[in-house]
């Protein structure tokens, strides 16, 4: 009885050398895919901060006062509740829609309402969308989570980093903490990541990407000039928040920072 041969196939070295090689190049085209998708999305954030720095400059020309600080809002835009749009009734009003708003105190800072559901801080944003200088609508209120509480693109704008949020406020002088070097950081922006019931001060960049940030846009010192470094334990070789001569933290992996734009209005 003839019994039939089967012959096997198999990969010869040459194939398989073709098969490693294609492998090669795809890996190596996602990772260059990769990182220019992180290139672009680092380049934004001086995008995103001169869109916002140039909108504020608008207003001010237009309403000579601060988005969020004017003291006639609700004349321009509604009252979101109480009867002057300057009262705590107005601040902690939960009836406001659309376009109602309250007024700030005209002291050229953005703070007030520390403990209402309106306040500075979030109407900033929705007296530069009412005037139609940013994309979107924003509510004007803090989250349910109290007066620091930021909602992402319901009452604070989200970037294109990492999903990261803008924020706004003013700071003269530092608490020791691990966010803030001890300086005066003025009228400032911050960008960083969602934090609940809190500023938005989560670490988004590592130490050598806010440090590239910062020798393009700034001088590239952590605690100096415009462009200041966040969350400084992990993004910055300081151990304590009154050091400020210090250098970024460059042999860290990892998100470490997230980042102020000191003056910035």
């Amino acid at each position: 009885m003839l019994l039939k041969s089967h012959s096997r196939s198999a990969f010869s070295l040459v194939e398989l050398s073709i098969v490693l090689v294609i492998l090669g190049l795809l890996t190596g085209g996602i990772l260059t895919g990769q990182s220019l998708i992180r290139a672009a999305e680092l380049r934004s954030v001086a995008t995103e901060f001169q869109k916002y720095h140039t909108a504020v400059q608008s207003f001010r020309d237009k309403y000579f006062a601060l988005p969020g600080d004017m003291r006639n809002a609700t004349d321009f835009w509604g009252r979101a509740g109480g009867t002057t749009g300057s009262d705590s009734a107005c601040y902690q009003s939960t009836s406001g829609t659309g376009t109602q708003t309250c007024n700030g105190d005209g002291e050229g800072t953005i703070f007030l309402g520390a403990g209402g559901e309106y306040n500075e801080r979030y109407t900033f944003w929705q007296h530069l969308a009412n005037a139609g200088l940013i994309e979107g609508t924003y509510t004007g209120k803090a989250g349910a989570g109290g007066a620091l509480n930021s909602i992402p693109g319901t009452n604070v704008p989200i970037s294109r980093l990492n999903q990261a949020l803008w924020y706004v406020e003013t700071r003269s002088a530092s608490d020791n903490t691990s966010y803030y070097f001890n300086k005066n950081y003025g009228n400032y922006l911050l960008l960083g990541g969602d934090i609940s019931i809190n500023r938005p001060h989560g670490t988004i960049v590592t130490a050598e990407e806010m440090w590239n940030i910062d020798v393009k846009l700034d001088d590239g010192r952590p605690a100096y000039g415009k462009v200041i470094a966040g969350n400084f334990l992990t993004c910055t070789m300081a151990t304590v928040y009154t050091q400020l001569d210090v250098d970024y933290r460059l042999n860290s992996s990892g998100s470490a920072c997230n980042m102020f734009f000191s003056g910035a209005y």
